[in-house]
């Protein structure tokens, strides 16, 4: 069975569908998502979104503090270039349904997080992702032209590989003409094709034992990518996020906002004593890499297994008020924000590396765009400044749907694809080989490749994951398909890119710290 659109998105959060609003005008729009329609890492972002709004702020101090975060290896035009647009694409979103918590005055209640020199994030309480999701998808579900076609699991994009045809991954010969997607609703394997095709699939923490991202986050779109003989850059810089509520009995990780240290939260040892002034000026709020690796510290020198957020000296009016589903989120488990220490420890939180793209978003597979946490545009650098990364969505979706309007009805529809080929494949037996083999990868990645490395480290860590390829490729392709076989394929091959590229930086970066090396 196959079927054909002008626009094939493949994810559901803010980068797709805020791509979706912006071409569907133009053509038909085809949007495929594994889970619900609105499960995303959007919908878990809490802190907000960064924008230059209000003096004394401006797009100098903003595009500043993102190359300080970067640690020197941002974009600089790309910097300038997504910054400097902030405003625009703000209003672009408010106008779509957004709402953005305002003071008494009128003025927008702007918050200010780790490596910022200015308040400058907007926050719906601290749910602005949910926020955020629930208007796109108000507005999307108001255009004919979109459809969201859910419980739909991509396998693969579709390129010449598929048509046995012999492609130079080197030159940009590579075209993508759709995807494979199994219909989880119908358990059947159909075929899409489309003029242009959007990888908007978020991010892979699941790749690590702890991590904040929903269960869907497993490296997709990257993968899928990688095996098309696409670009993958900066995957080394992976971000863990300072402060997840720890709690053991619960996966995936709490977030507790950043915004919650930028209301005044102080990090403490378990023995009440403050810390972060051994290790920068900027205390509780200095950038992500430099908080996760003084607590890793922390914790590793002391044995303990987690630190304190003390948020006790704050208003309580002021703190349940910003932060009311943290607050509630605490007292189910016995913690009164107000009057009790918060224990946090570090979890996997974003992915700062991905499908390389240009400025339009468009990956080295012509035809294919990637935008959203599993592309590398270049903003990033070695460390994401806390709330970019919804505003890095939205520019690019506007570039990326800009040069897709403008090419998507010069392109043929593939007719020679063929329909997927399941034959020699059996049902698995023991389904308890992908559920050890899961746990075995986050093992290796979690001990091996955190936010602490080492040469031998990631050797180790390089030579285990080969076996644990080898053994699932071979599972694959006796096996039928099925979700949990693909997100394990495609954490294992998001797994291995991350070590390779880790290995190949022969320096400690931002969000890669290596022992091997010291910190330029």
């Amino acid at each position: 069975m196959s079927k054909k659109t002008d626009f094939l998105i493949i994810g559901s959060g803010i980068a797709g569908l805020s791509y979706a609003l912006k071409v569907a005008p133009y053509g038909k729009v085809c949007m495929i998502t594994k889970a619900n329609e609105d499960e995303s890492n959007t919908k878990y972002a809490q802190g907000g979104i960064a924008a230059v709004m209000y003096s004394p702020d401006s797009y100098k101090k903003h595009i500043e503090d993102t190359l300080i975060a970067g640690d020197g290896i941002c974009d600089e035009d790309i910097v300038n270039m997504v910054i400097t647009e902030s405003t625009e694409r703000i209003n672009e979103l408010i106008e779509w349904g957004a709402k953005f918590d305002k003071t008494t005055s009128g003025n927008y209640d702007l918050a200010k997080e780790g490596g910022h020199s200015e308040h400058r994030i907007l926050h719906h309480k601290d749910n602005t992702g949910f926020e955020i999701e629930r208007a796109l998808l108000a507005a999307v579900h108001t255009h004919p032209n979109i459809e969201i076609l859910d419980h739909h699991f991509a396998i693969d994009v579709l390129t010449q590989h598929h048509l046995d045809i012999e492609v130079n991954s080197r030159t940009k010969d590579i075209e993508c003409y759709g995807a494979y997607v199994l219909n989880l609703k119908k358990n059947t394997i159909e075929t899409i094709l489309s003029k242009t095709i959007l990888m908007a699939t978020g991010g892979a923490g699941n790749v690590y034992a702890t991590t904040t991202n929903p269960y869907i986050a497993t490296g997709d779109g990257v993968a899928m990518v990688y095996r098309a003989k696409g670009k993958i850059d900066g995957m080394e810089f992976y971000q863990f996020h300072p402060t997840s509520l720890y709690n053991p009995s619960e996966n995936p990780s709490f977030l507790i906002s950043e915004a919650v240290r930028g209301f005044g939260g102080i990090l403490k040892t378990i023995d009440g004593n403050e810390f972060m002034q051994k290790y920068d000026v900027r205390k509780s709020l200095a950038p992500r890499d430099i908080v996760a690796r003084a607590i890793d510290n922390e914790m590793k020198s002391r044995g303990d297994d987690y630190v304190y957020l003390d948020c006790r000296h704050l208003d309580k009016e002021g703190l349940i008020k910003h932060f009311p589903n943290i607050y509630q989120k605490c007292l189910s488990i016995g913690i009164n924000m107000t009057t009790d220490f918060i224990p946090v420890l570090p979890a996997a939180h974003y992915m700062c590396g991905g499908i390389k793209v240009d400025k339009k978003g468009k990956s080295s597979i012509n035809r294919l765009y990637a935008i959203g946490e599993c592309s590398s545009t270049g903003l990033h650098g070695a460390n994401r400044l806390a709330s970019n990364s919804l505003l890095e969505a939205i520019v690019f979706a506007h570039h990326a749907a800009m040069d897709g309007i403008e090419t998507f009805e010069k392109v043929n529809f593939c007719s020679s694809i063929p329909n997927w080929n399941a034959e020699g494949t059996a049902h698995p037996e023991e389904m308890v080989l992908l559920i050890q083999t899961l746990r075995e990868v986050q093992a290796i990645m979690t001990n091996y490749v955190g936010i602490v490395r080492s040469n031998i480290r990631l050797q180790r860590a390089f030579d285990r994951l080969e076996i644990l390829y080898k053994e699932n490729e071979a599972l694959y392709l006796k096996t039928t398909i099925s979700p949990k076989l693909c997100e394990l394929r495609n954490l294992i091959n998001v797994a291995y890119i991350i070590i390779k590229q880790a290995r190949e930086r022969k320096e400690s970066r931002g969000l890669h710290y290596t022992i091997n090396y010291s910190k330029t």
